[in-house]
């Protein structure tokens, strides 16, 4: 808490420019993507509530290190706290930002609540107020709030665990979970050829007739050529985690819980999506793997990944 102080008695961070002024593709964009239909969004005026967007750092970790919020984060993660979850956002619109102006962001660290035990596990709620400006004119804030926190262990956790996915429940050294219980795919004659290779133990991959193309997840027209021929090549099953993520809550349906989910990059060039049965306590990225086919029911089976040792098959 003493470093969490030192934060807060920096106050407010620098200005931040934007990375690009208020333009209106962006703005065409995200009308498209939430299907808003307001004229006054396509004569000059931003949406409000793309507030964030103009300040968004992209992909460089670089740029956020100093932020108040990643110090505190880092804090935190020192001290074993290494989970997060979003509990609440609050923004307030002063005025309408309009194509051609150029906004900057500051941050300060508003407040540091805890330790308070919560479902999940012991934690702080940390919470940072985000001011945008267009010259020295406020024009929008925002209060976020997350919790930083360590996850509990529950009775039925898999860590460590050996995994068995014997006739569609994984049993566990933490206790079984109906597995049948899961979310279901949706099954359509796109993905038909997809799901009756799981069957039969095989990882197919959807392939154009015409051009070649390789794609996953499957559809109904290449993306590359516009031809509808299409086809498939049965995957070597092998790949590297290309990023995963550890998902502790809410409880997901016929999931033991903490899941760890890998978008793993096969050999071929397409990358899937599948939860890691084996190995995951020594997940990284970079990590290889291997599918295996765990059969829910006799209607479901599922590409899922393991572990294995650099060389291996």
């Amino acid at each position: 808490m003493a470093r969490v102080e030192e934060v807060k008695a920096l106050g407010e961070s620098e200005p931040k420019p934007g990375r690009d002024p208020i333009n209106q593709p962006m703005i065409n964009n995200w009308l498209e993507a939430i299907g808003e239909t307001d004229p006054r969004y396509t004569a000059g005026e931003a949406p409000p509530a793309m507030a964030q967007v103009w300040t968004m750092d992209g992909l460089d970790p670089t740029k956020r290190a100093n932020a108040p919020l990643h110090r505190t984060m880092k804090i935190f993660d020192d001290a074993g706290f290494t989970s997060v979850l979003g509990t609440n956002c609050d923004q307030t619109y002063l005025r309408p930002v309009r194509v051609g102006e150029e906004v900057t962001l500051s941050a300060r660290l508003e407040s540091v609540v805890g330790p308070k035990r919560t479902g999940v596990g012991e934690g702080y709620f940390v919470t940072t107020e985000n001011t945008w400006r267009v010259g020295d004119e406020v024009v929008a804030t925002m209060l976020f709030r997350v919790l930083k926190y360590k996850p509990g262990v529950s009775a039925g956790s898999t860590t460590g665990g050996k995994v068995s996915t014997t006739g569609g429940k994984v049993s566990t050294t933490g206790g079984e979970v109906d597995r049948t219980q899961l979310v279901r795919p949706q099954m359509n004659r796109d993905t038909q050829f997809f799901w009756e290779g799981t069957a039969a133990g095989e990882l197919r991959i959807q392939k154009c007739n015409a051009c070649g193309e390789l794609r996953h997840p499957p559809g109904p027209m290449c993306p590359t050529c516009h031809a509808a021929d299409r086809g498939y090549v049965v995957a070597s099953g092998r790949g590297r985690v290309f990023s995963f993520l550890v998902h502790h809550a809410p409880q997901l349906p016929g999931k033991e819980l903490p899941a760890t989910l890998a978008l793993v990059e096969l050999e071929e060039g397409v990358r899937m999506v599948g939860e890691v049965l084996a190995g995951r306590e020594r997940i990284e990225i970079g990590t290889p793997v291997q599918v295996v086919f765990e059969k829910i029911d006799d209607d479901l089976t599922l590409a899922q990944w393991e572990l294995v040792e650099e060389g291996s098959r």
